[in-house]
């Protein structure tokens, strides 16, 4: 398992570039969402079947229906390579 941290200064172009090095389509992930409202760590797994503009894909799931935004991630660990 490898593990990228996005650091908190990085705008949206610089934590996508660090994901788009980081994963490949294929891969399988754990992702841990910047925590933006307190509101706990959110975490998502999946396997990445996209790497869309502004967002990752996982699980060919749409934005707002289990993928994530570049700018949301905080931790994001490859579990699997393809």
């Amino acid at each position: 398992m490898t593990e990228l941290t996005i650091p908190p200064d990085a705008d949206e172009q610089k934590a996508t570039r660090l994901v788009q090095e980081h994963v490949t389509v294929g891969d399988d992930v754990e992702v841990r969402k910047a925590d933006r409202t307190g509101s706990g760590d959110p975490q998502l797994t999946g396997g990445v079947t996209g790497i869309e503009a502004g967002y990752l894909e996982l699980d060919g799931n749409s934005l707002g229906e289990g993928s994530v935004r570049y700018d949301e991630i905080h931790t994001i660990a490859r579990l699997d390579s393809a």
